[in-house]
């Protein structure tokens, strides 16, 4: 399988550079104050983007990584710290997958406000296996099977390409672990998370203000993995 960079672009050494991020951490402050004052995060991203000149991707950076004080504590309260042996797991699975091959690439990922970990990679309705796939498959496999999990159930939104390919090799991966694992492939994968009562996990801001509870898998890997240091910060 071809080497392949997730989420990687050539010009994000000038976006994140030393002194960019400075800036960043600055727009953020701004961001962060308006948003607490009741701004929508997407207006407050534009009217702060515009004053400091940050392109695109430097805003969705601030955007995914920037939260209301409100917001990060009604997260903190629903996570869960650590996982009960027989724990039953509802992965919000592209999101997760996607997170951690953009981080075995060494593409941009950011430590966000509410203790999330992030990336710019986006799926837009497309998706194709790469060779981090495996990688990133492996690592939750190994991380859970550690803490003796009972399930992993994994949400694999219907409408993008090659869901069943990933959900697939998902299944392989994980026949030599002890837990049960379950492939769902469905339309509305956010509204199924948000209705369940379980362990939740997904970087999905909007998942996460809903769900009842959430486990934050993605950053327990990487800290595992000895990557989370790679993470950028700008706030």
């Amino acid at each position: 399988m071809k080497t392949v960079a997730r989420g990687y672009v050539p010009e994000d050494e000038k976006f994140f550079s030393e002194d960019a991020i400075k800036i960043l951490k600055q727009a953020s402050q701004d961001i962060k104050y308006l948003i607490n004052h009741g701004y929508n995060i997407k207006n407050a991203s534009v009217f702060v983007g515009n004053h400091y000149t940050l392109s695109e991707r430097q805003r969705l950076a601030l955007v995914r990584s920037v939260s209301a004080d409100i917001q990060i504590d009604i997260r903190k309260q629903k996570e869960i710290a650590e996982l009960p042996e027989n724990s039953v797991l509802y992965i919000d699975g592209f999101n997760t997958i996607i997170t951690l091959e953009v981080a075995f690439s060494g593409s941009p990922v950011f430590k966000c406000m509410d203790g999330t970990v992030r990336d710019l990679a986006g799926l837009r309705g497309t998706y194709r296996l790469i060779d981090k796939t495996e990688l990133a498959v492996n690592a939750i496999g190994e991380f859970l099977s550690e803490r003796k999990i009972k399930k992993a159930a994994f949400y694999l939104d219907a409408p993008v390409s090659n869901s069943g390919r990933l959900g697939q090799k998902i299944k392989e991966l994980f026949e030599k672990y002890d837990f049960e694992t379950e492939i769902i492939i469905i339309n509305e994968v956010d509204y199924a998370l948000k209705q369940i009562d379980g362990i939740i996990v997904s970087g999905d801001a909007i998942i996460l203000d809903n769900c009842k509870n959430w486990y934050n898998l993605v950053s327990r890997i990487l800290e595992k993995e000895n990557l989370l240091k790679n993470s950028y910060v700008i706030y």
